[in-house]
C-alpha cells in the first residue's frame, strides 16, 4: 500500500480545506481565547484529517473504521465550537458559513466512507 495514497481521498483533502478556513478564521478571536477555544478549534480541525491519515495507514479495516470514528467525533467539536464562536460573537454567521458548510461536506464524505468500509 502506498504510504501516501491517503492523500488522494477527497474527505482528506476537504478535510485539510476545513482545518485551513479554521486557522484562518481564528486569527480575530480575542487574546484571550488565544489558548481556549481558538486552540480548541485549531485541535478538533486537525484532528479530522489525521485520523484519517493514520486509519488508513492501519493495517486492519476495524482500525481504519475506529479512526473514521474519531475524526466524526473532532468534527462534532467544530461544528459545536464555531456555533459557539458565533453565539459569543467572535465569528459573525456570515464568517462562519464557509467553515460550517465545508465541515458538513466532510461529515457526508466521512459518512459514506463509513458505510462503504461496512459494506
Amino acid at each position: 500500500m502506498d504510504g501516501n495514497a491517503y492523500r488522494q481521498l477527497e474527505v482528506w483533502q476537504v478535510a485539510m480545506d476545513l482545518a485551513e478556513k479554521v486557522y484562518a478564521a481564528v486569527i480575530s478571536f480575542p487574546d484571550y481565547e488565544k489558548y481556549a477555544l481558538a486552540n480548541q478549534l485549531r485541535r478538533a480541525s486537525v484532528s479530522i484529517p489525521s485520523n484519517i491519515a493514520e486509519g488508513y495507514g492501519r493495517t486492519h479495516r476495524a482500525e481504519y473504521l475506529q479512526h473514521l470514528s474519531i475524526a466524526r467525533g473532532s468534527l462534532m467539536e467544530v461544528e459545536t465550537q464555531l456555533t459557539l464562536a458565533v453565539r459569543l460573537g467572535h465569528l459573525t454567521r456570515d464568517e462562519a458559513i464557509p467553515v460550517w458548510d465545508l465541515a458538513q461536506s466532510v461529515g457526508r464524505m466521512l459518512t459514506r466512507l463509513i458505510q462503504s468500509l461496512n459494506e
